[in-house]
């Protein structure tokens, strides 16, 4: 991008004349000979004159991956409906819709059902699919991050997915809003959910599919009521599926129109008599069958990644794992199916061959909850929930996969029937004996870093710069520093990290900036596009995955493992970054080399080691900065204002005309008040003469201080069992825990009676047995031979007293 910018702005224009501009026609994204069409063009004033007509807007841009969403397109200016031939809309260059344009003018189109969640490309046809010169992007989201009122609801889901149990029976009502549906009268439909063929074979398929409808023609109300029957048999092999209200105006079954859905659930209330008649031995025989599949299916075990030991270790490690929906503390979830836990995390990338999926549960106490001692023990997913990139192809549908295999079979063997041990056994909780907490470096205020191997230092240069980068991936994190104003206008003779760009392998390239009109409002940009928050919050994007939350928090989670946050503080942002064990000797740039040597941490791009003495000497520390600006070949940033154009992307990438203090003034009381023995904030407060700014420098300071904290090591010695004919009072297997072991009556403990977890990693004493207690046994077998004996002396007394009659 940056050689076109220098060809047409070398001049200084950011304008061109409207003669010489071409069309964007089919050219969404590019840069033309004269113009631009390209998303940074409106900001710069480069437009082609019909960027707006083929360079799409819409709203809403989200919905399921169920499909059935109508967007409008927010194009201008909008069209004659007496224009148009016919609408169709393409998505994925493969799947066509029928869309329409409204008495308004406005053209819309409606996403298709998908196997896939993140951003569709899809462009539109005004010739009946002749040409599709408009285009624009969709979100298509995974089913249970839709928003619950873009959904139809299952008035007491739990009836629904035990209906035909012993005792469940009745009506059961769906509810929705009908202003999401604008139709006078709606048909309800049953669609189910089946993957076919030989598991990971190219016969693996993946299939929605109409199986039939419960209402036509209804008034478009709120709800419907109805007495479930049993499904004709030809049905009843779809055990998972979805309801779909749809207008009445269309065919049963009839694909890509505009729909409402229900949440996936398991049809319970369709199957067949034999489950009325006894849905434990319906759902003991289908456990078992899936036992016997799943045993013949490749062990997806042994390539995921183990959980962390605690509770915090797991909230801190974003780059690897993320909070379950269905049982997050911080949303007060119910965790319904693991009632003993407050807290699970789910892998964020699914495995690197069968695409499957870590769950991590944690107690109060905020240790780990393992199937081994409880059902509500975390299980690992053959399917991972979220889906695997390429998606499509089983198992990595999103949510779907992770039905098939993880959940509807935890409904056969746990929720309706008495076998939950079988399932356990096959998914069994990982513990934590071999994982290893990712590596933290921290990058804030005027800007401070601190290296993954522990080093801090202060390099106060203007311009971009490398604060990571690794040959192991290709990852590259970018920080751009500018000076902050100070609270009489004027610039600081200090600076800030005001955006940072992220990129690994061919992944997208996401940038967090400060931004908006007052320029403290984090800005998040994909590929140099601005992104909107307004309807969705977590992002699936091409070799990564990206979440915020408020307006000042950003999250970027990579293939690799790696993860980056970055948080808007006053006038600057900060930046932590974790990297797992295999980046170990893969690192160079500002934030060091992470080998666990932090005398090697200011390594220059030549490979020359400087010596650690350096941080007393400011000024080389600031040649040593200067010395990881990036290269214009190799910038990531997005060059989208004049101002950025005039201060970074013409100018070098370190400004050696920028010279910043190096040493603050004295300290003053009111910046001892605020700081204490914070150095950082002392130095930032008195170098921009800003107790705000020092303010933000020691809150930032401090997170990097409870997120190391938080990633330090634990010792696990693994799960201990109870002993046969016993039982153990404790479930924490860390250092420092004990476990206490009794016997049934009639057998004695040989062994330890408790075990404590030690430094090494090796529990303490000796694994305890109980044996029979001998002599209790002894006194059983004596009081059983007096007994007969007496029976034999009473026998023959009885019989003297017989022959004397």
């Amino acid at each position: 991008m940056w050689l076109w910018w220098f060809a047409i702005l070398a001049s200084g224009a950011l304008w061109l004349p409207a003669e010489a501009l071409e069309s964007c026609a089919g050219h969404c994204g590019d840069f033309r000979g004269n113009c631009s069409c390209h998303v940074t063009c409106p900001s710069l004033n480069t437009c082609c004159p019909d960027y707006l007509q083929f360079c799409l807007e819409i709203s809403p841009y989200s919905g399921s991956v169920m499909g059935g969403k109508d967007f409008v397109v927010l194009s201008e200016p909008w069209v004659s409906p007496a224009s148009v031939t016919s609408v169709v809309c393409r998505f994925r260059e493969a799947i066509h819709t029928q869309g329409y344009v409204d008495d308004k003018g406005r053209i819309h189109c409606v996403s298709p059902l998908l196997y896939e969640s993140g951003r569709i490309p899809f462009s539109v046809s005004l010739d009946g699919g002749k040409t599709f010169p408009s285009s624009g992007t969709w979100l298509a989201v995974h089913p249970s991050k839709v928003s619950e009122l873009e959904k139809s609801e299952l008035i007491n889901e739990t009836m629904w997915q035990y209906y035909g149990t012993p005792g469940v029976t009745g009506n059961l009502t769906l509810s929705w809003k009908s202003s999401l549906l604008p139709e006078p009268r709606v048909n309800i439909e049953l669609w189910g959910y089946q993957e076919t063929g030989k598991p990971y074979s190219d016969e693996w398929k993946a299939e929605w599919s109409y199986l039939y409808t419960l209402a036509r023609n209804l008034p478009n109300g709120d709800n419907f009521t109805f007495t479930p029957m049993p499904a004709k048999p030809q049905y009843q092999t779809w055990e998972v599926g979805a309801l779909r209200i749809s207008g009445s105006n269309h065919t049963d079954g009839e694909r890509d129109v505009p729909a409402i859905w229900s949440n996936e659930h398991a049809l319970a209330w369709h199957l067949g008599e034999d489950f009325r008649r006894d849905s434990a031995a319906w759902a003991t025989a289908k456990c078992m069958n899936w036992v016997a599949l799943d045993k013949k299916l490749p062990n997806f075990l042994a390539e995921l990644v183990d959980c962390p030991c605690t509770l915090t270790q797991a909230r801190a490690d974003t780059g690897r794992f993320f909070a379950d929906y269905g049982c997050d503390i911080e949303q007060k979830s119910v965790c319904t199916y693991h009632p003993g836990a407050v807290h699970c995390v789910r892998s964020i990338q699914g495995s690197p061959r069968y695409a499957s999926g870590q769950q991590c549960c944690y107690s109060s106490s905020g240790t780990q909850v393992l199937t081994w001692d409880t059902s509500s023990g975390s299980t690992p997913d053959r399917g991972h929930d979220w889906g695997t990139y390429p998606y499509g192809r089983p198992p990595r549908v999103p949510g779907l996969s992770h039905w098939m295999y993880d959940v509807i079979t935890f409904y056969y063997c746990c929720l309706w029937s008495q076998n939950c041990k079988l399932y356990l056994d096959m998914r069994p909780s990982s513990d934590c004996r071999r994982y290893s907490p990712p590596y933290l470096a921290s990058a804030f205020g005027d800007p401070h870093f601190l290296t993954f191997d522990g080093v801090h230092f202060t390099f106060n240069g203007r311009g971009e710069y490398v604060l990571v980068q690794s040959d192991l991936t290709k990852l590259m994190v970018q920080g751009r520093t500018q000076p902050p104003l100070m609270s009489n206008g004027a610039q600081a003779s200090a600076t800030g990290i005001s955006a940072v760009v992220v990129k690994e392998n061919v992944s997208d390239v996401v940038e967090a900036r400060l931004g908006g009109p007052t320029g403290r409002t984090l800005q998040v940009l994909l590929n140099q596009e601005i992104l909107n928050f307004s309807e969705q919050r977590w992002l699936d994007l091409k070799g990564m995955f990206l979440s915020v939350s408020g307006d000042r928090n950003v999250s970027v989670m990579l293939d690799s493992g790696a993860g980056v946050e970055v948080q808007a503080h006053e006038h600057f942002l900060s930046v932590n970054i974790l990297l797992p064990e295999k980046f170990m000797g893969h690192t160079q740039g500002l934030l060091g080399t992470l080998n666990n040597i932090p005398s090697d941490d200011f390594t220059l791009r030549n490979e020359t080691v400087l010596s650690p003495d350096i941080t007393s000497e400011p000024r080389k520390l600031f040649e040593f900065g200067a010395d990881w600006a990036i290269w214009n070949d190799s910038s990531l940033f997005t060059y989208d204002s004049p101002s950025l154009v005039d201060s970074y992307l013409r100018q070098p990438k370190h400004d050696s005309t920028f010279l910043p203090v190096f040493t603050p003034g004295p300290l003053t009381p009111q910046v001892a008040s605020l700081c204490g023995g914070d150095l950082f904030c002392q130095f930032d407060a008195l170098v921009t003469g800003s107790l705000d700014v020092g303010n933000a420098t020691r809150v930032a300071h401090e997170q990097h201080q409870h997120l190391q904290q938080s990633l330090q090591p634990v010792v696990s010695c693994g799960w201990l069992s109870a002993p046969e004919y016993g039982k153990k009072i404790g479930t924490s297997y860390l250092e420092g825990s004990a476990v206490k072991f009794s016997c049934a009556p009639g057998y004695t403990l040989r062994g330890s009676q408790e075990q404590t977890c030690q430094p090494n990693g090796q529990w303490s004493g000796v694994w305890p047995q109980c044996k029979p207690d001998h002599t209790v046994l002894l006194g059983v077998i004596f009081g059983v031979l007096l007994v007969v004996l007496l029976a034999i002396l009473g026998y023959v007394m009885l019989k003297k007293r017989r022959g004397r009659m």
